[in-house]
């Protein structure tokens, strides 16, 4: 630890930075932040910085309650992207009580209880998701939306106006140490995805949080909106986080199995057979919004049923094939998620549901058919395939039943959840939509 502080107070000083921004996350996922000086790095360090947290979602709020920021000497980089002419890097901190205690508000140390247990287990959980956003010519949400383009699927024309801010961000994740797979123009207007490449799940969730900040900035320098709601244009696709997910046992991939005919191990049955039992309780942390809602419904590659299949698109779970010769690669991918999760208690539940599985033994049920996504929601039940929450409202009544998320989050953070997104739904029901005028006022 002590060569790593050494390391960073000398990065600072070398590249003259002015200021270091400490990060860290509200229970929504939202970055907050608070800058330090130069002179005050290494007691930050060494003893963390005291900040009030009665004004942070999820931490304390109705009652002044300090905390103490210990920034994570692992994540210090330089902020190599920022136009506002200072050199200033940034840091992800852990929360602590006032006391040194770790702070039971804090979602970076949901995960890594998490990863903890999976560990103890002999596991490593790496994670690689798919991230799409929308680009919108003004951040105005009063009025229509304005894409910038009427592009699709791997345009890259003058249709595609938005290659030029999709490369200046990539440019920007590079300078961030924040490597990139995919990047490409998606299916609906002015829709984007940059798709990152897989590393352990505490890392990605780092970097999503800084992907997200760079997006916007990147977008607000070019004049235009960058936003990760999941679905705010109607009658075409919404924005998703599909999250592919491995597990590994040292450099051994512990998802394959070569001597099986779909080439998954034992562990990875289990592990998508714990994500499918425990998908209707996990679903309101990992689409947290009224509006994650309005994506998931039929017609447009959304999962609706909790299914999987190695080729299906619309499958909750799906089995990704891979190159042949790198069974290294072998892997699931839970497409339910939306890019306005917070993602560290995302990829909490994600793995707390597989390990669920591993460790309880529950068999994989048989793979959907190809034609479920065209049948009636009668036939698809009478299949025995349930349907994924419906609304947050559902959600929310599953996950209160949920001894499994109630442990992963902890006590804390899963009552203040719900009363949140109880009260996020109350104020969603009371409004009028205009939906609703255009439907009624006239015609009753």
């Amino acid at each position: 630890m002590r060569r790593q502080v050494e390391y960073v107070l000398s990065k600072a000083e070398e590249r003259g930075v002015r200021l270091i921004r400490l990060w860290f996350t509200d229970v929504h996922g939202q970055l907050k932040s608070f800058a330090i000086a130069p002179a005050e790095l290494e007691v930050a360090l060494e003893e963390g910085m005291l900040f009030d947290g009665s004004s942070i979602d999820g931490y304390s709020r109705f009652a002044e309650q300090d905390v103490l920021a210990r920034p994570d000497a692992d994540t210090f980089q330089i902020l190599g992207w920022s136009s506002d002419g200072e050199s200033s890097a940034r840091m992800f901190c852990d929360i602590h009580d006032a006391d040194g205690d770790p702070f039971p508000g804090d979602t970076r140390r949901v995960l890594r209880r998490q990863l903890d247990r999976a560990h103890e287990m002999g596991f490593t959980f790496l994670v690689a998701p798919e991230m799409e956003y929308f680009l919108f010519s003004d951040s105005d949400p009063s009025g229509p939306l304005v894409p910038l383009d009427q592009g699709s699927y791997f345009d890259l024309t003058t249709a595609d106006a938005s290659s030029a801010i999709r490369r200046q961000t990539l440019e920007a994740l590079e300078s961030m140490g924040i490597p990139v797979e995919y990047s490409f123009h998606e299916d609906a207007p002015s829709q984007n995805e940059i798709d990152l490449r897989h590393t352990d799940a505490l890392t990605m969730a780092d970097s999503v949080m800084t992907f997200r900040l760079i997006v916007r900035e990147i977008a607000m320098e070019n004049g235009v909106h960058a936003t990760f709601m999941p679905k705010p244009l109607a009658g075409v696709q919404g924005s998703g986080m599909h999250t592919h997910m491995s597990l590994f046992e040292g450099d051994r991939n512990a998802f394959h199995d070569a001597d099986d005919p779909q080439g998954l191990s034992v562990v990875a049955r289990r592990f998508i057979a714990g994500l499918l039992r425990h998908a209707p309780e996990i679903t309101a942390v990992t689409n947290q919004l009224v509006n994650s809602y309005k994506r998931l419904i039929v017609g447009y590659e959304a999962p609706v049923w909790i299914t999987w299949a190695r080729s299906n698109r619309a499958a909750l779970v799906r089995v990704p094939k891979h190159k042949s010769g790198k069974p290294q690669a072998t892997r699931v991918e839970y497409r339910a998620p939306d890019p306005a999760c917070n993602p560290y208690l995302a990829f909490a539940v994600m793995l707390a549901a597989g390990l669920a599985g591993i460790e309880n033994g529950y068999e994989l049920p048989p793979e959907a058919p190809a034609d479920v996504f065209s049948m009636s929601p009668e036939a698809v039940q009478a299949a025995g395939h349930a349907p994924l929450p419906r609304s947050l409202a559902e959600a929310l009544d599953h996950m209160e039943t949920s001894e499994m998320v109630a442990e992963t989050l902890g006590e804390h953070l899963f009552h203040w959840f719900l009363r949140n997104k109880r009260r996020e739904w109350a104020d969603y029901k009371s409004q009028v939509t205009q939906f609703e005028l255009d439907s009624y006022y006239r015609n009753v």
